[in-house]
């Protein structure tokens, strides 16, 4: 049996040879805060690459799905992978945020900060505060505009058409802002322990 051929398989192939790479090389052990720290990059990387996905492809081909008039139209896309892509973005946030938290404490707290410290902008905190924000912000965008209003579009919860029109407006605004966000975001996540880049 191949575990290729299965996501399952794929997902626990991919954990099983991170973990003999990591024995094998040496890591630093094994302990809540590195695990938290490998959990909130790699859930980081699942909901940027979503919103990327969202921005960069989905949108851009339904635009195209519904203006072209012998194509199969957005009904596949909205029925099949929005709402399963939408699943996996908005709790990809959720796990990265909360993950994000506890790292802070974790890294930060020993030399002063914590959450509340970064929160606040400290001095020596204000990179990954910011980055911080900007994540919250991100955040609040998925779960109270974009999640809300693009079940209206996807009709899973019931909408007039002049509704579904202004969730289109208000899903769309906010998941580019987010993408506006995305940029600055990982900039300051990462500059506070490797450097700005400017």
């Amino acid at each position: 049996m191949n575990p290729l051929k299965s996501v399952n398989g794929a997902v626990l192939g991919s954990l099983l040879l991170t973990a003999v790479l990591g024995v094998a090389l040496g890591g630093a052990g094994f302990s809540v805060h590195n695990l938290d720290r490998w959990l909130h990059i790699v859930a980081g990387i699942a909901w940027v690459g979503f919103l990327y996905y969202f921005n960069v492809v989905q949108v851009p081909a339904l635009a195209e799905a519904v203006t072209d008039k012998s194509g199969p139209g957005a009904a596949g896309i909205n029925k099949y992978i929005a709402p399963r892509a939408l699943f996996w973005f908005r709790w990809a946030g959720v796990v990265t945020v909360l993950s994000g938290v506890i790292l802070i404490e974790f890294a930060f707290r020993p030399a002063g900060g914590g959450f509340m410290q970064v929160m606040a902008l400290k001095e020596g905190f204000r990179i990954i505060g910011i980055g911080a924000w900007l994540g919250l912000i991100m955040l609040f965008n998925v779960w109270v505009l974009i999640w809300p209003n693009q079940k209206k579009i996807l009709g899973i919860t019931a909408a007039t058409e002049e509704q579904k029109a202004a969730a289109r407006n208000v899903a769309f605004l906010a998941s580019r802002t987010n993408f506006v966000l995305s940029l600055p975001m990982l900039m300051c996540m990462t500059g506070q322990s490797h450097g700005l880049p400017f």
